[in-house]
């Protein structure tokens, strides 16, 4: 499956050796394709410089297991389509340009109303509705 990560799922996953991390290492582990663009890369280093930079070695080394795509050129039609915040279409969009069966994200105030719905082929999921989706209901990432 090729599944879209959300910044929020990379600076989690760089911070700290968690769940969300453990969900990186499961997914790959699985044979999954972990995938971000450009966008996503500047928005969480972005989260990671002030706040957390020694979390930056992770965050790069956690870039070389993932996949990267350019950032793409808006589609001004698709991305007035998408139920999302401005902020926030980039995500999705990227998603469905790559053909990604997945978005991840913990963005719950943005992104929590669509948490299992498909849009454009592209069903969007919490950390842990993937997991369970996934790896069933006892999913080893806690």
């Amino acid at each position: 499956m090729r599944i879209f990560l959300d910044a929020n799922i990379l600076s989690s996953a760089a911070k700290s050796a968690g769940a969300v991390r453990r969900l990186l290492e499961l997914l790959r582990g699985a044979g999954h394709e972990c995938w971000v663009d450009g966008f996503v890369i500047a928005e969480a280093r972005r989260n990671l410089e002030l706040p957390a930079p020694s979390s930056l070695a992770e965050f790069d080394r956690l870039l070389t297991s993932i996949r990267v795509a350019a950032i793409r050129m808006p589609d001004r039609e698709l991305d007035l389509e998408l139920p999302l915040v401005e902020k926030d279409r980039p995500i999705l969009a990227a998603a469905i340009h790559l053909h990604c069966e997945a978005l991840v994200t913990g963005d719950r105030t943005h992104f929590g109303e669509l948490y299992g719905r498909s849009i454009r082929g592209v069903t969007i999921h919490s950390p842990r509705s993937l997991a369970e989706e996934l790896f069933g209901p006892a999913a080893p990432i806690s």
